[in-house]
């Protein structure tokens, strides 16, 4: 499983025990105006404005909410401007780490994004210093309730999904960005529900991270996840389950 894939399951469980809806709302939020900036604010001809919908969506997210977000994207409604930055840097047990921000002051962010790289033994790296260690891949993620593995296989590989990742409750289909709205439409018509669709940096390589390493890498994608500014993070990183268990136990 790769590193955005293990991050995705851990993110995930952490966010049914915690008050995390404020802050995925604040992402959802800023996703929706920049897609609308960048695209307009008709879904059908906006596919990243129609994915950031269907996510705003699957997290609950009043609709009144929505409309507002992408008004201020189009100039309908007045709002702030905000900007889309990389950060790239490492982590812990010399992991890469690929960060995806939306920021209305870079100046801020950088220094807070590189505060939290330090605290947790990490730095800052310069641009493109570990984007080379990841690949754009269109991801769709669904419940396991909606389908089987064998059926989802069957409906989209003409498709072109290429792969399945799966955990206890969900599955990731992946495929190369070019084919991901054609993924979304076979899933359409085939009347299975999905509950998102992005395109994700995946790692070509993975590192194994053990110990007290792993315990602060979780520490820093967490850290860095609870950031206003931070949309996504990307990372290489492979934890055993087992490792995981004992780091949730303490």
């Amino acid at each position: 499983m790769s590193g955005h894939s293990k991050w995705s399951t851990i993110k995930r469980k952490k966010e049914k025990t915690d008050a995390a809806r404020g802050r995925v709302f604040t992402r959802l939020i800023k996703e929706l105006t920049i897609a609308a900036r960048h695209g307009g604010g008709d879904e059908n001809s906006n596919p990243r404005l129609r994915s950031a919908v269907l996510a705003a969506k699957a997290a609950n997210m009043p609709a009144a909410n929505i409309e507002r977000a992408i008004k201020r994207g189009t100039g309908e409604l007045p709002g702030v401007t905000y900007e889309e930055v990389i950060y790239e840097g490492y982590g812990p047990g010399g992991t890469a780490l690929y960060i995806d921000a939306l920021t209305d002051n870079k100046n801020r962010s950088v220094a807070e994004i590189r505060h939290l790289l330090s605290k947790y033994g990490g730095n800052l790296g310069e641009s493109g210093s570990v984007a080379w260690m990841f690949h754009k891949t269109g991801t769709i993620t669904l419940s396991k309730s909606v389908t089987t593995e064998d059926d989802l296989m069957m409906t989209t590989l003409d498709a072109g999904v290429q792969d399945i990742d799966q955990d206890e409750e969900t599955f990731r289909l992946k495929m190369e960005p070019s084919a991901l709205e054609a993924v979304k439409k076979v899933l359409g018509a085939n009347n299975i529900p999905f509950e998102g669709a992005e395109i994700t940096m995946e790692p070509s390589t993975m590192i194994k991270v053990e110990g007290k390493n792993a315990e602060t890498l979780l520490k820093l994608m967490d850290a860095l996840e609870e950031h206003d500014d931070v949309q996504n993070v990307y990372s290489n990183f492979d934890i055993d389950d087992k490792v995981l268990e004992q780091i949730n136990a303490q």
